[in-house]
């Protein structure tokens, strides 16, 4: 039977009201780092088989890879993967039910965020 009040419904609250949260903000750049990961990974890959292609193929990869634009987006690869690998340890914590107040899912977020670019950084200072 058809509602006849369907039309009177509120609606859920809409994004243009909604105000982001840490956790969710968190939550969202876990997924678009992990996505970001297999870019990169392929760029990895492309310049793996261009070495073992030709000398030359070698030149233009190391080229891009080691170019401006390449260190931004190695170094930003670099800051996915740890971003990306400390969210994971926070989801193994929250996994066996700890962590899960408001308060530590606060801080767990922020250890994340602040964690990442401190192990970027200290990456980037052994490698450079």
């Amino acid at each position: 039977m058809a509602d006849v009040n369907r039309g009177n419904r509120p609606l859920s609250p809409h994004l243009s009201i909604y105000r982001p949260q840490l956790t969710s903000i968190t939550s969202i750049l876990t997924r678009i780092t992990g996505n970001a990961l297999l870019f990169a990974a392929l760029l990895i890959v492309w310049w793996f088989l261009a070495a073992a292609t030709s000398p030359e193929y070698f030149a233009v990869a190391d080229g891009v890879i080691t170019s401006l634009i390449g260190d931004l987006v190695m170094a930003l690869s670099l800051w996915g993967l740890w971003y990306h690998t400390l969210a994971g340890i926070r989801h193994l914590i929250w996994d066996n039910a700890l962590g899960l107040d408001l308060p530590t899912a606060e801080k767990l977020g922020w250890a994340v965020v602040i964690g990442s670019v401190l192990l970027t950084i200290l990456t980037l200072v052994v490698i450079a």
